[in-house]
C-alpha cells in the first residue's frame, strides 16, 4: 500500500494543522478556531483539488519543510515566501508536483505573518469534535508541529486546479477594522468610543491566534466595577484593565470578564491574520443596520 504521509523535516516557528474550525461548540468552552487567514487557507484548497474544509498546515514567520512519503500536489498561498523542490524555485499560488522523497521548503514570508500548504488528499490527523484544528488556547486537536511528525495525508478527489496566476490580496499596509458597538459601550465614557474610532492604534507583538493586541491610547472606562463573565464572540473588541483594546481571533475564549465596546466585522478579520506588529490599526465605526 502506498505511504501517503509527510515527515515533517523543520516545523518553523509554529506550525499547526488548521482546517474551517469547530463552530457550534461554544456551550462546552470549546472555541471555534480554524484557519486565521480563511480564504486563504481555501485558496490553497481549491488549487489542489481539496474541499474547502480539507486540513491545511498554518506557518507562522518562516515556514517549514516536509517530505512526502508519496507524490502529492501542494499549493502554498497567504503570506508570499518563496518555495522549492529539492532546492530547485518552485511556484507560490499554484499548484506543484512534489515526487516522493523530495524536499518541499515553504521559506521565510517575504509580507504578512502566515502561509497555508495544502496537499492533494488533505492533512488526514485524527478530528476532534468534527474538526483536525489546533487549538492554542484550549489545546483540543494535533500539537503545533515539531521535526520529525509525521502527518498522514488522505486520498486525492478531483484533478487539482489548471492555472497560471491565482488571485492575491497584499498584506495590509494598513489594517482597517470595521466595527459595531456594543455589547458593553456603556461601560466606557462618551469620548472612548471616539477614541477607539479616530485615534491611532498599532498591531502590538504580543499578538497570537487568541487575539489581535493593540498599542495606542486607553480607553476610559465609565464603570469601574467587575463585570460578571459572559459570552465572547469572534471579532469581539474586548478592553482589559490597561485600556488598550484586543480583537478576538479564531483561538479565542469562550467567555470573559471584561467588557466588550465593539465588534469587527467577520469579513475584515482575515487581514488581521496576516498584519505584522507595527501595522497601523484604523477602527471605523458601521452602525447596526
Amino acid at each position: 500500500m502506498t505511504d501517503r504521509a509527510l515527515s515533517v523535516v523543520r516545523s518553523g516557528a509554529l506550525t499547526t494543522v488548521q482546517d474551517e474550525g469547530r463552530p457550534g461548540h461554544a456551550h462546552l468552552g470549546v472555541p471555534r478556531s480554524g484557519a486565521l487567514d480563511p480564504p486563504a487557507a481555501a485558496l490553497a484548497n481549491r488549487l489542489v483539488g481539496n474541499p474547502a474544509g480539507a486540513a491545511v498546515l498554518e506557518t507562522t514567520l518562516d515556514g517549514c519543510a516536509l517530505r512526502p512519503r508519496s507524490a502529492v500536489v501542494v499549493a502554498v498561498t497567504g503570506a508570499p515566501c518563496p518555495v522549492t523542490v529539492d532546492g530547485r524555485p518552485a511556484a507560490w499560488g499554484a499548484p506543484v508536483h512534489v515526487p516522493a522523497g523530495a524536499l518541499l521548503d515553504v521559506g521565510s514570508v517575504r509580507a504578512g505573518l502566515r502561509s497555508y500548504v495544502a496537499v492533494s488528499g488533505g492533512v488526514a490527523v485524527e478530528p476532534v469534535l468534527g474538526s483536525r484544528s489546533t487549538d492554542l488556547l484550549s489545546g483540543l486537536g494535533p500539537v503545533p508541529l515539531t521535526d520529525g511528525t509525521v502527518l498522514p495525508v488522505g486520498r486525492p478527489g478531483v484533478l487539482h486546479a489548471r492555472v497560471d496566476v491565482v488571485p492575491h490580496v497584499a498584506p495590509p499596509s494598513e489594517l482597517v477594522l470595521r466595527v459595531t458597538p456594543g455589547p458593553r459601550d456603556d461601560w466606557f465614557t462618551a469620548s472612548a468610543l471616539r477614541t477607539l474610532t479616530t485615534r491611532p492604534y498599532r498591531v502590538s507583538s504580543a499578538s497570537n491566534r487568541i487575539g489581535l493586541r493593540t498599542d495606542g491610547p486607553p480607553l476610559e472606562r465609565a464603570v469601574s466595577g467587575e463585570l460578571p463573565s459572559e459570552g465572547l464572540v469572534l471579532g469581539a473588541v474586548q478592553v482589559p484593565p490597561d485600556g488598550r483594546p484586543v480583537v478576538f481571533l479564531a483561538d479565542h475564549p469562550t467567555t470573559g470578564g471584561y467588557p466588550v465596546i465593539a465588534v469587527v466585522r467577520r469579513a475584515d478579520l482575515p487581514a488581521a491574520a496576516q498584519a505584522v506588529p507595527g501595522t497601523p490599526v484604523r477602527f471605523m465605526l458601521v452602525r447596526r443596520r
